[in-house]
């Protein structure tokens, strides 16, 4: 069981900040006095003491589930795919034109650029209405179903692979990269990006929709260090090419301006939340969002 406060959230940030601004040395006597004082408010603000919080339980709530009632607004403008698309387009740009697999395609946003690259498309999802989504977008894509565990495609069948955030979802990588080392082709490119192991410490844990018990559920996520990707690629033979850790928060050393008034107090955790604070939000979320990395089999 899990208890989600807004108010812990908030406080927990506000932490991270200070100790950020401690390690960095630009925390100066009057971030640490603005910290301590919106610490003070927050703690005295009405709104956080009477919610208090909700019980959750994590892991209640399938993958399933949640891209079920996600695949129809998915397309909408999304942060972590505006910070890792143009990173994988970068990559794919330089690579040469073959058979690709998007893997875990979604609603196919990287399979229409791959066959706008002139790629041989197929795109494999475990969810059958985002494949619905990407079958009235992409009418001419090859299209299937299947999990990453068991891409249904033949051994040596494709020369690249995109796989986007997706690997979060998964609870073993081993089976996945074995997959994607079946179907690759020697000489086979392997894009793949996920959402980063620091910033899973500092976005808001969701609460959602209420499971069998009647508590509010928590989707389980599979966060990871860098080296677990490696670890599991290197002994099939992949060969490292590039990696990529685009930051979100502040950028450039740029602070967010301290926000004068508040919104109105959101009453359970949710991004909503961060406008609360944002001076201490661009501290503290300054951190990698995504890994990118580029992975490659030895020719035959």
């Amino acid at each position: 069981m899990t208890y989600l406060s807004p108010l812990a959230y908030l406080l927990g940030l506000e932490g991270v900040a200070l100790l950020r601004g401690m390690r960095d040395g630009d925390g100066d006597r009057a971030f640490v006095e603005a910290r301590i004082a919106e610490i003070r408010e927050l703690l005295a603000d009405p709104v956080l003491l009477e919610v208090g919080g909700i019980d959750a339980t994590p892991g209640s709530i399938s993958t399933e589930q949640v891209y079920n009632t996600w695949a129809a607004s998915y397309d909408e403008p999304n942060t972590m795919i505006d910070l890792e698309q143009p990173l994988v387009h970068e990559i794919l740009a330089t690579l040469p034109i073959g058979t690709a697999l998007d893997a875990a395609c979604g609603t196919g946003r990287h399979a229409a650029h791959l066959a706008r690259l002139g790629h041989q498309v197929i795109g494999v999802d475990a969810n059958a209405e985002m494949l619905a989504v990407a079958a009235k977008k992409l009418p001419d894509v090859d299209l299937r179903h299947g999990p990453l565990e068991a891409l249904p495609l033949p051994e040596n069948s494709v020369d690249l692979i995109v796989c986007a955030l997706a690997l979060c979802h998964v609870p073993d990588l081993g089976p996945v990269f074995a997959q994607f080392a079946r179907v690759l082709r020697p000489g086979g490119h392997l894009v793949i990006s996920d959402p980063h192991q620091l910033l899973s410490y500092i976005r808001p844990t969701l609460p959602r929709e209420p499971g069998s018990d009647g508590r509010r559920t928590i989707l389980a996520e599979h966060h990871r260090p860098l080296s677990a990707y490696l670890t599991t690629a290197l002994p099939h033979g992949f060969q490292l090419r590039h990696c990529a850790e685009p930051h979100t928060g502040a950028r450039n050393g740029q602070r967010a301006a301290a926000r004068p008034e508040r919104p109105p107090m959101p009453t359970e955790v949710c991004w909503e939340l961060l406008d609360q604070i944002p001076e201490a939000v661009a501290v503290a979320a300054d951190v990698p969002a995504i890994v990118v990395m580029h992975l490659q089999l030895p020719a035959a």
